[in-house]
This record gives structure tokens, C-alpha cells and sequence, in this order.
């Protein structure tokens, strides 16, 4: 998994189509230590995983253009190099098509119980 060299900060890739919510993740999570990367869809998230290090967790909205949630899971599931990054799901679907998460939460998401996930995956 990642390992952030000389004790920096954890980075967590947010992917997430809604400009509105990635601000709103992404500035939340900076402002407890963590790095943010950022993808609108699936497609472009597992662009960045070839071309980026490895983050510690992966924060996944499900209902996006291009490529969504779940093909993206399928595609990371399949791929030995990205599979073993841990993916909490961020999202308002009615979860009526399963998705293998390591956690699922619901929008609008509890604040603290996304960071207590999130410090969970990342300590």
C-alpha cells in the first residue's frame, strides 16, 4: 500500500463527480492532515492510479458519469497492483445493486463517522 516517505501526510483519492461534494470531502479531509487526491469518475480514477502513488484508502461515489462505482470496484478487484486498497463508498444510491466496500455510508455522510472510517483505514 502507500507508504508516505518521511512521516507525510496520508493521501486518500476521492472520486467523485459532484464539483460541490469533492470540495466538501476534499477540504474536510485536508483540514485533518490528510492529502487529497481528486477524479470525477471511475475512468479517470484508474488513470491516476497507474500514473500517481498509491493512496492509503480510496473514498468512492457510485452514481457518476463515464465509468461509475461499481465498474471502477469491479476493474480495481481485478487489477493486483490497485485490489488491496481499501474503498469506503460515499454515496446517496439505495445500494440496490450490491458493491463489495470495505465500509458504506450514506449521503448526506456523518461527518464524524466518515472521519473515524477514514482515520480507521489510515492509522
Amino acid at each position: 500500500m502507500a507508504n508516505e516517505p518521511g512521516g507525510a501526510r496520508p493521501v486518500i483519492l476521492i472520486v467523485e463527480d459532484d464539483p460541490d461534494a469533492l470540495e466538501a470531502l476534499g477540504d474536510l479531509l485536508e483540514s485533518h492532515g490528510y492529502h487529497v487526491m481528486s477524479a470525477s469518475n471511475g475512468a479517470e480514477a484508474l488513470r491516476l492510479l497507474k500514473e500517481l502513488p498509491l493512496p492509503r484508502l480510496i473514498v468512492l461515489d457510485l452514481l457518476m458519469p463515464t465509468m461509475d462505482g461499481w465498474e471502477f470496484r469491479l476493474r480495481q478487484k481485478n487489477d493486483p497492483r490497485i485490489a488491496g486498497i481499501p474503498v469506503v463508498v460515499v454515496s446517496a444510491s439505495s445500494g440496490a445493486k450490491p458493491i463489495d466496500a470495505d465500509t458504506i455510508l450514506r449521503k448526506p455522510v456523518d461527518i464524524d463517522r466518515l472521519l473515524e472510517t477514514v482515520a480507521r483505514h489510515c492509522n
